[in-house]
């Protein structure tokens, strides 16, 4: 008997589930979920973050507690100058080192451990990336910080009424500077995160931070003031300090919203520089 073999027995075929075609395409609300995963995750987030809160809480604290007790003692000159709500809000002028540093921290600890390759091999046109993280830590730092100031607002303003010094949320100027506090808080953090991408630096983009929020604007004093007064009120923390009463003893600030404007102006500025490095540098 012959027994025939099929020897062209064709090939199982193999059906595989077809994939949506949006499924792994990159959007701009992915890119942010992304970021914002990211931003939650750091343990330097959460440090520089508490770290803030704490600075500018328990220094406008600090300084409202000793303003009460010491104001019978003050001169005529400094009780002249005194104003309730700078009093309680001095502490910002701590906090935006934190907020400054994480800024910095945010794309600078990226560039340092490499991390930076992945995010733009996921999102190759580069700026998504920059944007969703600039996004992110400006909702969440002012989110944050104006809780953040109003507590320390209404905190210094409890302890002030203890020797009848203190004003409530009503008052002129008030509000505006509370919202203000957390507005320059987030503009001084956007300038930290250009100046991270641009220098792609921790230690330098710090130092800069630094120099420019805290070292410059002391340093002018020693200039005679016929140089000073053609732009001293022009130094980002003297232009958006004005915004909450951060710059008493300026005898030629800005107007709030104008001084603010300026403030946001080097942000802008800064930001775009970094886009234009990023769109032509590798990382």
């Amino acid at each position: 008997m012959t027994h025939s073999l099929d020897t062209k027995t064709p090939n199982p075929t193999i059906t595989r589930p077809a994939r949506s075609q949006g499924a792994l395409r990159v959007t701009n609300a992915r890119v942010l979920l992304s970021e914002w995963t990211k931003f939650r995750s750091l343990r330097s987030t959460i440090y520089t973050v508490v770290v803030a809160v704490a600075l500018m809480v328990g220094l406008g604290a600090l300084f409202s507690a000793i303003t009460a007790s010491q104001y019978t003692s003050f001169d005529p000159a400094a009780k002249a100058q005194f104003n309730p709500i700078s009093t309680s809000l001095a502490g910002v002028l701590f906090a935006q080192l934190a907020i400054g540093v994480l800024g910095v921290l945010l794309i600078s600890g990226e560039y340092s451990t490499g991390m930076i390759r992945s995010s733009l091999t996921v999102v190759p046109r580069r700026l998504p990336m920059l944007a969703a993280k600039i996004v992110v830590f400006a909702s969440a730092v002012f989110v944050t910080m104006s809780i953040t100031s109003l507590g320390s607002f209404l905190l210094g303003q409890a302890l002030l009424g203890s020797s009848d010094l203190g004003v409530s949320l009503g008052s002129p100027g008030a509000l505006r500077s509370v919202l203000g506090a957390a507005l320059y808080l987030t503009v001084a953090g956007v300038i930290g995160v250009a100046l991270g991408a641009l220098l792609r630096n921790t230690a330098a983009g710090i130092s800069t931070f630094v120099g420019a929020f805290f070292v410059i604007p002391p340093l002018t004093g020693l200039l005679p003031a016929s140089w000073t007064d053609k732009f001293v009120q022009y130094l980002p923390s003297n232009a958006g300090g004005v915004l909450y009463g951060g710059t008493r003893g300026l005898t030629n600030a800005l107007a709030p919203w104008t001084g603010f404007a300026v403030l946001c102006g080097y942000a802008v500025f800064l930001v775009g520089l970094a886009m234009l490095q990023m769109r032509r540098k590798d990382a």
